[in-house]
């Protein structure tokens, strides 16, 4: 990152000169941090859309070329080649671990899979059809009551704890959300299994008989982890990095994110595409709800098609794409309803001109709620797998931000337009 050019800002006669600093991908940026001082101005940009937030190192987003980068590597090849304790190896230090420590890293993350067993018992304090996700934001907030030895988080080892803990108790967190909203026992983790194919057994196995993750199912997950494991300064990533930055603990950074992507503009888009394909209910209607989504007066929208980012095809719908069909084929499901539906309606819109025009390609969400319902995850889970796979960059974020020298707490400024200054009118003057 460098600063050798200056950006000028003319105000009232005066000029102000502010450094531009350019990155190692995407656009430059205009240092404004001494505007206020320099000029008694401040910028407004609602929805941070023209503003970095945070200098990073983890993640890169270019939606002209469709690409995601994490460290610099194509997600394609992270999801070709990498197991998701790979990526998580690498999103928290920064490279892909070799094989020794890529075995001493997976060691590490099983010997934490259990939890507290006086946490098992806060899911009794939920009602039974409460959502996965509120039961998550209370016990992954609840954590830091039962794990509270390592919190000087200028030591790199306690970082690190962190780190491990929270990696490993996820899994076992969201499948007890599902067992506990199913009222179905709860299965305690199996260090013999690997990361995905243990989330699996805690989901999907009972004590009633043995069971054995199916490996095509277990490798869909596992590019689903990837896939969703960081993706640049979205929402719930600002939200952790700004509960971060008050030096609060990472358990409550975690939910704080949770709570955030459970709103339905940004982790619930898969949930929202099962929900559109039954609305839709059979393929003899693809055409009239494809007319509807094109004509302006009309409210329906087509939910996991486009993305605010990708300008291009999302590169993580096409991985899931295939995902996507081989998981079909491993279940025999290529003729099920709901699926000849779905793949009917991706057909139409990527040969229809309105959408190749609008460049309105089906995303990573239109796959993954696919997938995920194949593999006999219900709707209402959707966002508590992402958030599973989603913590892992979380807490790399939460780390670099808390390493960096420029660290300070986050305090947004306002333009404020409400009531000038005035004075109180006495009550019975009013």
């Amino acid at each position: 990152m460098t600063s050798e050019r200056i950006a000028t800002l003319n105000v009232d006669e005066k000029v102000i000169e502010l450094p531009v600093l350019t990155p190692t991908h995407g656009n430059d940026c205009i240092d404004i941090r001494a505007l206020g001082n320099k000029a008694g101005m401040f910028t407004y940009d609602s929805g941070f859309l023209s503003t970095a937030s945070c200098k990073s190192a983890i993640a890169y987003i270019d939606g002209d070329k469709g690409e995601l980068l994490y460290r610099g590597y194509p997600i394609e090849q992270l999801a070709e080649q990498c197991n998701f304790l790979e990526v998580a190896y690498l999103l928290k230090n920064g490279e892909l671990p070799t094989i020794a420590q890529k075995t001493a890293f997976e060691n590490t993350i099983r010997k934490h899979t259990l939890v507290h067993d006086q946490l098992t018992r806060f899911y009794n304090g939920f009602r039974r059809d409460a959502h996965p996700m509120a039961v998550m934001t209370g016990v992954v907030g609840a954590l830091s009551a039962f794990y509270h030895d390592a919190m000087n988080f200028s030591e790199v080892g306690h970082r690190n704890m962190s780190f491990h803990r929270i990696i490993a108790k996820l899994p076992t967190i969201v499948a007890m959300a599902y067992k506990y909203n199913s009222g179905l026992p709860f299965m305690y983790p199996r260090n013999d299994l690997g990361y995905v194919e243990n989330f699996m057994y805690m989901m999907f196995g009972t004590p009633c008989e043995e069971y054995k993750p199916n490996p095509v199912l277990a490798r869909a997950l596992d590019v689903i982890f990837i896939l969703h494991a960081d993706h640049e300064q979205n929402a719930s990533t600002s939200t952790v990095r700004l509960a971060g930055s008050s030096g609060a603990n990472p358990f409550a950074c975690i939910a704080a994110g949770i709570a955030c992507l459970w709103g339905p503009a940004h982790g619930g888009a898969n949930e929202a595409c099962l929900k559109m394909l039954e609305e839709i209910g059979d393929v003899s209607r693809v055409g009239e709800f494809i007319e509807r989504a094109k004509d302006k007066r009309d409210p329906f929208k087509l939910m996991g098609f486009g993305h605010r980012v990708y300008k291009n095809f999302d590169p993580r719908a096409k991985l899931m794409r295939k995902v996507c069909r081989d998981v079909l084929a491993e279940l025999g499901l290529e003729n099920d309803r709901l699926f000849k539906l779905a793949l009917a309606l991706e057909k139409i819109a990527l040969e229809d001109e309105y959408f190749i025009e609008k460049k309105l390609y089906p995303n990573v969400d239109f796959y993954s709620g696919i997938v995920q319902k194949a593999i006999g995850i219900p709707t209402s889970m959707f966002t508590c797998i992402f958030a599973l796979a989603r913590t892992s960059g979380w807490m790399a974020q939460w780390e670099e931000m808390l390493t960096d020298p420029e660290y300070k707490i986050g305090r947004p400024r306002q333009l404020y337009i409400g009531a000038a200054r005035r004075d109180v009118v006495p009550l019975e003057k009013r």
